[in-house]
């Protein structure tokens, strides 16, 4: 239910990226009057601050960094709540078990002891979608920043011009790359997998990197580092080798206390006779 959720959101907010990227082609300038094209210029206007007359690409990498810190409490409140999601995955399961009815009777019940399920773990479904929800109008503007602006238009790193695709495709398969590197991490440490989970985990690469081709180099910049840094936040955040060596430790521990439990009633059946 979530995933499929995230999916439609996902294909929805990428579909008004194509659409409004298509339909604005004015030049944004300090001139500009409104809201959404002075936040465009705002964004180029930092852009060329933190590039500090070396390079725009420069620029470009320190203001994704700058962004993902700013954001860095509801990426992790993202992760905090998909880790969630993922411990509750039996308990869902035994659910589903109980409830196996396609009548309305049962898929009510069904939702009805799911949605008391996440109230008593505190799963909130909607904190997967905020990240999501706040990059949209990021990338937008940054992808219109390098299309409409002219001192972006122009700008190089390395040896490409960001405001044109890469035709080397470094960058697009660099943010492809990164983006499966993320959802491989977020994934490991699930204790059940889906066909849904893993569709997202090989599909979403595919998209990103298709969309990079096309787009600004300095797009494909932006996400191949905004993904660079979410692994570096996973690993170090969010260790999914640590959490699987944490839940094996804890299934071990319990079956050592029922170890000792048996050897104690055990000794004292011997004890008695």
């Amino acid at each position: 239910m979530r995933v499929k959720k995230k999916l439609q959101l996902t294909s929805l907010l990428g579909f008004s990226l194509l659409v409004m990227t298509a339909c604005t082609t004015s030049e944004v300038s300090a001139d500009s009057t409104d809201f959404w094209s002075r936040l465009v210029y705002f964004f180029a206007e930092t852009i060329r601050f933190l590039s500090f007359d070396v390079s725009i690409g420069l620029g470009i990498i320190l203001f994704t960094v700058l962004i993902r810190t700013i954001l860095l409490p509801v990426f992790q409140t993202q992760m905090v709540a998909s880790r969630k999601m993922q411990e509750a995955q039996p308990l869902i399961k035994e659910l589903r078990e109980r409830y196996p009815g396609r009548d309305m009777e049962s898929r009510t019940k069904l939702d009805q002891e799911t949605r008391k399920l996440f109230k008593e773990l505190g799963i909130k479904q909607s904190a997967s979608l905020w990240p999501l929800l706040i990059q949209m109008p990021i990338l937008l503007a940054l992808f219109q920043a390098l299309s409409n602006v002219d001192f972006l238009k122009t700008g190089h790193f390395l040896w490409f011009n960001l405001g044109g695709a890469d035709t080397t495709f470094v960058l697009p398969i660099l943010a492809a790359l990164f983006t499966f590197l993320s959802s491989w991490l977020s994934n490991k440490a699930l204790p059940e997998k889906n066909g849904a989970m893993t569709g997202m985990m090989y599909g979403m690469p595919v998209i990103i990197f298709f969309f990079a081709i096309s787009a600004p180099s300095g797009v494909a910049l932006y996400w191949a580092v905004s993904n660079a840094y979410q692994v570096l936040q996973t690993y170090i955040l969010n260790n999914p080798f640590k959490i699987i060596a944490e839940r094996e430790a804890g299934v071990q521990a319990k079956k050592d206390l029922e170890v000792k439990k048996r050897k104690a009633l055990k000794k004292a059946q011997k004890k008695k006779k």
